[in-house]
């Protein structure tokens, strides 16, 4: 069995992102790291290989040189292999752009039984590529997934809602789309750092996928931004002293901003 789990290099969300003159996220002036969100669908994978014999896992990401980090965290939590597709021709890509292009890499990587992604990334977080890219594949897909199995040809997925929660079972190969509840992701071991610097990661270009340049990029985005501008700073709030009549005050400012 094989799986395929997406991985996304993003700006730490602690630092102070910015845009660059294209108003394209700065991805070389910031620290970047694998989304958090993903961890939860390579950990899931690596529970599937766990669970039983001849499980291959292979970590996919798409994005400029470095990356790759993301695809290497994967490897040091246990993933198998990695793959790193990387184009200038990219830069700007967006949602329909990239979920064509990662379903190109998942056809070249071939024989694929299961593909598990994160629920959205956490820069983006528009959480539409996993099933934009299971109709680029023609396949199955299953969305926001509490818990999963998998059982001979099938996936069996429970997906929990606000009033309720649904099983729903899919042939394989699916694509399912993992929440943060369905796991704790593990902490790379000293030993899995070590063994990640010997798995392989191949670098493929839009060529080696036989998808054209000009159907990519900001140029063949659907959406272009036109300008940004930077949040305010925060300003000090009001403080009510309390000699009395605090609560007076206080029902007095909540009230004339129609909060009661």
């Amino acid at each position: 069995m094989k799986i395929v789990t997406l991985v996304k290099h993003v700006p730490d969300a602690a630092a102070d992102r910015t845009f660059d003159a294209d108003y394209i996220t700065d991805r070389a002036g910031v620290e970047g790291l694998l989304s958090e969100l993903d961890e939860y669908a390579v950990e899931e994978a690596l529970k599937v290989a766990d669970a039983g014999a001849g499980v291959e896992v292979v970590a996919l990401t798409m994005g400029p040189g470095g990356a790759d980090a993301a695809v290497r965290k994967a490897l040091q939590m246990g993933a198998d292999s990695g793959v790193h597709v990387v184009d200038e021709a990219l830069h700007g890509s967006d949602a329909p752009a990239t979920a064509q292009v990662l379903a190109a890499a998942i056809a070249k990587i071939g024989d694929v039984d299961l593909v598990l992604t994160g629920m959205a990334s956490t820069d983006g977080g528009m959480g539409v590529i996993p099933a934009m890219l299971a109709e680029h594949l023609g396949l199955a897909h299953v969305g926001y997934v509490g818990e999963l199995t998998v059982s001979g040809g099938t996936v069996t997925c429970r997906r929990d809602g606000d009033a309720a929660s649904e099983t729903i079972e899919a042939a394989l190969p699916a694509v399912v789309a993992v929440t943060d509840q369905i796991n704790e992701p593990r902490y790379p071991s000293f030993k899995g750092i070590m063994a990640a610097k010997k798995k392989p990661v191949r670098a493929w270009t839009l060529a080696d996928l036989g998808v054209d340049a000009a159907r990519v990029g900001l140029d063949a985005a659907f959406s272009v931004v036109r300008a940004v501008t930077r949040r305010p700073e925060r300003s000090q709030g009001q403080i009510v002293t309390d000699s009395g009549d605090g609560g007076t005050k206080l029902a007095e400012f909540l009230a004339a901003r129609k909060f009661i």
